[in-house]
């Protein structure tokens, strides 16, 4: 018998909890108007520098349009899909895609990516979170790595609390690699405790919120 058996071997089934019921009831009890949620989220959101511009759902690509023009991005990079696919069309600067092995481009991506933009899975009334769903079609350093993240949620999508997320998207029936809550731009203060924004990663958080 191995070191590890005998270990495994000593650990009485007693020690294990059999009683798998949780309550939840103290997050879920935390129910907020759709309006609240957005001001809620709002004033978390900007209070850690992130950004919020409010736009149509019908019309969120005119609005990145004219957020792109005005900030003069040289580029934009992009997954696929329907919504980056929209977004390319309505956008008149540079589209780069997100379309290569990391190690093909490392040095482009790190060093010439003005913006990314990536689609969201929900949001987090509660803390000002973004729920990002990394996938094949929009790899995670897409919104980690370019200076300026540009996020599209849509308001319909914009949850509670946390646990009313895991809940209703039953995140227990599978998750990719990484799940990202992003709550601001990047931010540290390792040196002196003075704090700095793009240390490790994005500079800006732009948030499009699509009503």
């Amino acid at each position: 018998m191995s070191a590890r058996d005998r270990i495994l071997g000593r650990l009485s089934p007693a020690m294990i909890a059999t009683d798998q019921t949780v309550d939840l009831s103290v997050h879920l009890d935390k129910q907020w108007s759709d309006e609240e949620k957005i001001t809620r989220f709002r004033d978390k959101l900007e209070s850690v520098h992130g950004e919020i511009i409010e736009c149509s759902a019908a019309d969120w690509s005119t609005c990145l349009a004219e957020l792109v023009k005005r900030e003069g991005f040289e580029n934009l990079l992009l997954g696929a899909g329907e919504l980056p696919d929209q977004a390319a069309s309505a956008v008149n600067t540079e589209i780069r895609r997100y379309d290569r092995p990391i190690e093909d481009w490392k040095g482009e991506l790190f060093a010439d990516v003005a913006a990314g933009f990536t689609t969201c899975k929900g949001g987090i009334a509660e803390t000002g979170s973004l729920v990002v769903w990394p996938s094949t079609q929009e790899p995670r350093l897409l919104s980690l790595v370019p200076p300026v993240h540009i996020a599209l949620l849509f308001a319909r999508d914009l949850n509670n609390t946390l646990t009313e997320v895991l809940t209703e998207q039953a995140w227990q029936d599978g998750m990719p690699t990484n799940a990202l809550l992003i709550s601001g731009p990047s931010k540290s203060a390792d040196i002196a405790q003075v704090l700095a924004y793009g240390v490790h990663g994005p500079k800006r958080l732009i948030v499009l919120l699509a009503r």
